[in-house]
């Protein structure tokens, strides 16, 4: 939860010792547990990944810190301006003071002084710290090392993550007490977790089931809820004790609930954000209620699944009345829209994604393996992908975008996230993705940026009834930002860690730009590059322990 009570999840993490579930420590709500249920808990913590290591990377948190003659992205969605020189004192932004006007030389008269450590970047550009609300961790599986996702999320500026869940529901408020004490290389964590993890009951079947979850949720650490398209008395009974609990609220509304359960009804249920897009075409349907699927089809048919659902752009108008109806609920129900665009890219284009340049050095052989076409793989659907199969996928997102865009400039509120681990969308790379993404629906440079820092701080800080701590740059916020040496609103691949290829005219000579210089998490300076290095060690470990493969 973004609030200044950061030390409540690390007083929780000292409840939840190694070596003790959830289940042993709840407080309230008691009943037998069930052993079938402690067994299948046990399954799910055996495929957490390993807990990060002791921090080694970082210097600080600084007495005064003071980054110099920075050009500012506020997090407001504007343009840049500057230059300034930022002063953070411990982990929070105490001055953001004006230093002189563009292409002139800054005169040293009136610049703050006292630093116990300074950061030259004159000509850089400061933004807030990227908000990612839409994530997992990985799996011993996929990533059995949670530094390689830490890092990589570092590494691309992003300095919070909610995890949806992460992992095991103890794993996941453990590893949030030691990113809260900075004892661990990685963003701050928001802890959602579906219903029914970690107390050993099961999946709750009445709402009082319901209800008694969320508050053993709530007395255990969640600062949230994901949710699916639940039969609707227990969607109900969920969000409205959320809501009564301080708790937030994000959905997936999968295909199997979501005749019951579609965005329309949410919203005016109270749910406070729509993941991916499920729910909002089938909100908005001319002849059907339900998706037509072929005769022959099976969901758990992951390829039939994800190949049929682009059909949907065929099934809605545009700008019709259901269209605008729709969108007024949405907007007056305050719901956000938290795309992830980018988890399913490859859709409509595999050779592309396949081909990312980051793979060959950031993603590890484990994670690679993963994406592999496999029917036993989430996400790893490409089993016979075809040219009509991305067509479709291609008049999806125009209908998809055009939707976000026109919610967008209602006024509504949409974050910027990735859902990173499958489909070939690999963490730190497919945030900067999304926001490309964004920029491609309509969305200014700024705007896609606001997504994922002030809008999605505030979907954070909505359910709390607390002022936003993060997400934009002013005196007396956390001190999370991150520093690059190019303009991201004039040019978003400048945010990639493999930054960005440019001619170089005077030379004749291709150079690579951009990339994020230095990442501030609580005040802690991280060097992008370094950790960067760390991830593609990483691979080549793994490579080597199979033989160079």
């Amino acid at each position: 939860m973004l609030r200044r009570a950061f030390a409540l999840p690390f007083l929780l993490g000292l409840l939840l010792l190694p070596g003790r579930t959830s289940a042993q420590v709840r407080r309230a709500d008691a009943a037998p547990v069930d052993p079938a249920v402690q067994e299948r808990i046990k399954r799910e913590q055996r495929e957490d990944p390993n807990p990060a290591p002791a921090r080694s990377e970082g210097e600080g948190p600084f007495t005064r810190l003071i980054i110099r003659g920075v050009n500012l992205i506020d997090g407001y969605g504007s343009a840049p301006r500057g230059p300034y020189d930022v002063v953070i004192e411990g982990n929070r932004i105490a001055q953001v003071v004006g230093v002189g006007n563009p292409k002139v030389p800054i005169d040293p008269k009136g610049r703050p002084q006292g630093a116990t450590r300074e950061l030259e970047a004159e000509g850089m550009y400061l933004m807030p710290g990227l908000i990612d609300v839409h994530v997992h961790q990985g799996t011993q599986q996929k990533a059995p090392d949670s530094e390689y996702y830490n890092k990589l999320w570092l590494a691309h500026g992003i300095t919070t993550v909610r995890g949806v869940p992460f992992a095991s529901f103890d794993y996941s408020v453990r590893e949030r007490a030691r990113s809260a004490a900075n004892a661990i290389t990685a963003p701050r964590y928001v802890v959602y977790q579906r219903p029914g993890t970690g107390w050993g009951r099961g999946t709750p079947r009445t709402p009082e089931e319901a209800r008694a979850w969320v508050r053993w949720a709530k007395q255990n650490g969640a600062d949230g809820l994901k949710l699916g398209a639940e039969r609707p008395d227990l969607m109900a009974a969920y969000i409205d004790e959320a809501k009564t609990l301080g708790l937030g609220t994000t959905a997936h509304l999968q295909q199997s609930g979501v005749a019951q359960v579609n965005g329309r009804v949410a919203a005016k249920m109270g749910l406070g954000a729509i993941t991916h897009f499920y729910g909002i075409f089938e909100s908005m349907y001319d002849r059907n209620q339900v998706q037509p699927w072929p005769l022959d089809a099976n969901l758990n048919d992951e390829q039939t699944r994800f190949a049929q659902v682009a059909r949907q752009w065929s099934l809605v108008t545009p700008g019709s009345e259901k269209w605008k109806s729709f969108l007024a609920t949405l907007l007056e129900h305050d719901v956000t829209l938290d795309p992830t665009m980018t988890t399913y890219l490859t859709g409509r284009d595999v050779m592309a994604r396949m081909q990312a340049p980051w793979h060959a050095k950031y993603t590890i052989p484990t994670q690679w393996d993963f994406y592999i076409a496999n029917r036993s793989n989430h996400g790893a659907y490409f089993f016979d992908w075809t040219t009509d199969d991305e067509v479709n996928w291609r008049n999806f997102y125009r209908v998809w975008m055009q939707f976000i865009n026109d919610y967008k400039n209602l006024g509504g509120r949409v974050t910027a996230s990735s859902d990173a681990g499958f489909i070939y969308n690999t963490p730190g790379f497919s945030t900067i993705q999304e926001l490309e993404l964004l920029q491609e629906a309509g969305f200014y440079p700024g705007e896609a940026i606001r997504a994922g820092t002030y809008h999605a701080a505030l979907t954070l800080a909505k359910p709390t009834g607390k002022p936003i701590e993060v997400g934009v740059i002013e005196p007396g916020m956390l001190a999370d930002l991150v520093i690059v040496p190019e303009n991201p609103v004039q040019n978003l691949k400048v945010l990639y860690g493999t930054g960005w290829p440019r001619l170089n005219d005077a030379t004749g000579k291709v150079e690579q730009v951009g990339g994020v210089r230095w990442t501030i998490k609580d005040g802690i300076v991280y060097d992008a590059r370094a950790l960067l290095a760390d991830v593609e060690a990483m691979g080549v470990r793994q490579r080597q322990a199979r033989g160079g493969r």
